[in-house]
């Protein structure tokens, strides 16, 4: 459209300067015409008139008639030199000034002057007389200005033809344009380069634009695949490797169990130092092996179980270390298929979460419920909350607040949103309204509300944990 708009601009600046070009031209050439053609006409006159007087009552007589000479709504007039009308036509002409040895032009006449000489009856000569020949110029200017409305039009008109018929040029050019972009823009909207580019069947700059566009996605493509068959043997590396280094952690953990048991002084000191760090490793071990099985899409078996129930053992499991602070549980029937280990651990670290960020005193507030068709589990708190700089980047991997350098890895809520993403939901971080602290709301596709023998979950849990 702007290619076409262009087109049409410059069309019409050289049909504007064309027109003036002609215009001018043909406005002088009319009027230089009309001139000659008056002054022409006005030389001819006197030769073919003749001008008699009479001498018994000094009556003067014209022949032929001066209507002869009147084409073109022409005025002729006979004057004495004195100026006085002789005779004229048409009879009720109007003045055409005083007499003026110049071409003139009076009141809309162009007015020529010729004195010529009068004749006795006898043919002797008598006196002068004047002779004045008019033609009127609006019949002149009317086709000026019909001649200069005609290049108006003709400009218009021709600009006007100029953008259509370069809309439709521009509409056809870019079509295989439009097409590229179509097709990109289904790239982008599906991530998927294995798409192919419309091809071009004229050998010109746009097909071979389609040629490097379709040579580009091939190689993203080619690059895709081998980014992804390397992401995924990492993956599974990783989800192995962090397998198989539970056995002889868990045969570590054991021994130095035993060791501290049986040893003393610096020794046993020693021992519990190894084993409280073996501890947070095998934590830390559990947590990449969760993470790794996420990623590489392995699918631990599912199980009906009730999320209400999943979250009073987690509170209950914590009751013990939660020191001054107080989890206030109100759980409603939430069935889900899920894998019961991961939702505890998922509801753990929640929990974990709100009690390392919160001063000793406050409630944390953990419920669940059904609401169309998902199951809700909703963890709040009255802490500081979550700071801005961190909101857009909580969920990920080995990122921690102010309250963790010295107690958890930055993986809680990585794991948090990994679970819930492999069991088809998802979870969100909302401010709470009305005070400060932090919300956690995870949702999950519900199950049945009936259990498989078709009877009805338990009443609502409204449990207290100090």
């Amino acid at each position: 459209m702007r290619l076409a708009g262009v087109s049409a601009l410059l069309t019409f600046v050289i049909l504007c300067a064309f027109a003036l070009a002609i215009g001018s031209l043909t406005v002088e050439r009319l009027r230089s015409d009309f001139n000659r053609d008056v002054a022409e006409t006005a030389a001819a006159v006197p030769s073919h008139l003749l001008l008699t007087i009479e001498p018994l009552h000094g009556r003067i007589t014209i022949s032929p008639p001066l209507s002869d000479f009147a084409s073109n709504h022409a005025i002729i007039k006979v004057l004495a030199l004195e100026g006085n009308v002789v005779e004229q036509y048409p009879a009720d002409a109007p003045s055409l000034g005083a007499i003026e040895h110049e071409t003139t032009t009076f009141h809309g006449y162009r007015v020529v002057t010729k004195v010529v000489s009068a004749r006795l009856a006898n043919g002797e000569r008598f006196g002068r007389l004047v002779i004045q020949y008019a033609r009127p110029v609006a019949d002149t200017e009317a086709t000026v200005k019909r001649v200069e409305l005609f290049l108006l039009l003709g400009v218009l008109f021709g600009s006007v033809l100029a953008l259509i018929a370069g809309m439709a040029i521009a509409r056809r050019a870019m079509a295989p344009i439009a097409a590229l972009t179509s097709t990109a823009a289904e790239i982008a909207r599906t991530r998927d380069p294995s798409l192919s580019m419309p091809e071009s069947h004229a050998e010109d700059e746009v097909s071979e634009l389609s040629r490097t566009l379709e040579g580009m996605l091939r190689e993203l493509d080619a690059a895709r695949e081998e980014t992804e068959s390397t992401l995924a043997r990492q993956r599974r590396f990783v989800a192995d490797a962090s397998h198989e280094l539970r056995t002889p952690l868990t045969s570590v953990l054991a021994n130095l169990e035993l060791l501290a048991e049986s040893l003393h002084g610096d020794q046993g000191e020693a021992a519990n130092s190894a084993l409280r760090s073996s501890r947070r490793m095998r934590r830390l071990v559990a947590d990449l092996l969760l993470l790794a099985r996420t990623d590489a899409a392995r699918v631990v078996p599912r199980e009906p179980c009730d999320l209400a129930q999943i979250v009073v053992e987690a509170a209950a499991e914590l009751g013990p270390v939660s020191g001054d602070h107080e989890i206030s549980i109100d759980v409603s029937p939430a069935p889900v298929m899920a894998a019961r280990d991961e939702i505890h651990r998922l509801t753990i670290n929640l929990l974990e979460n709100a009690l390392r960020h919160t001063p000793g005193g406050t409630e944390i507030r953990v419920r669940t419920r059904t609401v169309d068709g998902q199951c809700e589990l909703v963890v709040e708190d009255e802490g500081p909350g979550v700071p801005p700089e961190l909101s857009g980047s909580i969920f990920e991997r080995f990122v921690r607040g102010a309250g963790d350098r010295g107690g958890s890895f930055g993986l809680g809520l990585a794991i948090v949103q990994a679970v819930a993403s492999s069991h088809g939901g998802s979870v969100e971080l909302q401010t709470p309204e009305g005070h400060s602290g932090a919300r956690f709301v995870v949702r999950l596709p519900a199950r049945s509300d009936l259990d498989d023998d078709g009877e009805h979950h338990r009443a609502p849990l409204q449990t207290v944990i100090d």
